[in-house]
């Protein structure tokens, strides 16, 4: 994955190693929310072709990624800043 630090947003960049020393297990929906947010943010849409069938996991985050189409990237640093904040509070 790419470097948090290339967006130039503090406040993501602190989301990102904060996700790393939760002490609460996220679900896997939760999980799925993470990644693509973190995928949109630095890559921005989805362009890579979708796993194949056998590749469940793939899919899943494919999926969910895909599913931010259209989001800048800013807006999904907001919402990823805000997630790890969510996750935070449940610990």
């Amino acid at each position: 994955m790419a470097d948090p630090a290339s967006t130039g947003n503090a406040d993501f960049v602190k989301a990102a190693e904060d996700v790393k020393n939760l002490t609460y297990k996220p679900s896997n929906d939760e999980l799925l929310k993470l990644y693509a947010f973190f995928k949109q943010s630095i890559v921005g849409d989805n362009t890579t072709t979708r796993p194949g069938m056998f590749d469940l996991q793939g899919k899943a985050k494919w999926d969910a990624w895909t599913g931010l189409k259209g989001m800048a990237k800013e807006e999904a640093q907001q919402q990823y800043i805000a997630l790890v904040k969510e996750l935070q509070a449940k610990q």
